[in-house]
């Protein structure tokens, strides 16, 4: 990465601290650290960080409350928040995760492992990703790019026909529009090619057997709509 990503450890341990920054700046990041959870959110507005590693226990304000509050702020919709926490109860994670957390790295961890584990979290910001960089819409679990003509599923490449891939994407290009037969027909396969309505509802069955039954619902008597 040519540029180095911000990273903010926000951890009340300061043994902890001190191995994740040993560790980290030896990389190259630019750090900078807090101590609880209120430190940690004056720090974030301040330095801006593009990850931040982030303790679930902490005074003043918990990690869960912190990620939360921060989420709910327009300049850190971007910004990758992994807890770091030795529990490992579900609800915790649940919780975490509900709250806009992005994954979990638990303690405790060794050193190759860490730096592993934050060039992969890292990988996910548009800043250090190529690929977000490009014309990709994101719909859950469903990724659509439409420079490459490519989708993915749970991180796994889906093949689709050239059709498939024009039909998809015009319903993706609305979520929640009604796409009337006729301008399906009209967008898709164009004003010199003669297809009927067979055709629409083959191709919609082959995309629903490859990403789905529950992205693209029928509006009997009418056309398709994509939701998710």
């Amino acid at each position: 990465m040519e540029t180095k990503a911000r990273i903010l450890i926000v951890e009340d341990e300061a043994d902890i601290v001190e191995f994740l920054e040993y560790n980290l700046d030896k990389e190259g990041y630019q750090l900078e650290k807090a101590f609880d959870g209120l430190e940690g959110y004056e720090k974030a507005v301040n330095f801006k960080p593009d990850l931040i590693l982030l303790d679930i226990m902490m005074p003043r304000m918990d990690g869960i409350e912190l990620c939360e509050k921060l989420r709910s702020e327009p300049g850190f919709k971007n910004t990758i928040i992994a807890f770091l926490t030795a529990r490992s109860e579900t609800f915790t994670q649940i919780s975490a995760l509900d709250n806009g957390g992005d994954d979990f790295i638990n303690k405790p961890i060794k050193p190759n492992v860490l730096k592993s584990r934050v060039r992969a979290l890292l990988r996910r910001h548009p800043k250090f990703n190529e690929k977000a960089s490009k014309e990709v819409l994101e719909f859950g679990d469903l990724s659509i790019d439409l420079e490459s003509f490519t989708i993915d599923i749970h991180g796994e490449e889906i093949p689709l026909a050239k059709k498939e891939f024009e039909l998809l994407a015009l319903l993706t290009s609305k979520p929640g529009k009604v796409f009337k037969r006729a301008e399906i027909l009209q967008k898709v396969w164009g004003n010199d090619v003669i297809v009927g309505d067979r055709t629409i509802d083959v191709h919609i069955r082959k995309l629903r057997e490859k990403i789905g039954n529950h992205f693209i619902q029928t509006i009997k008597g009418v056309g398709y709509k994509f939701t998710y």
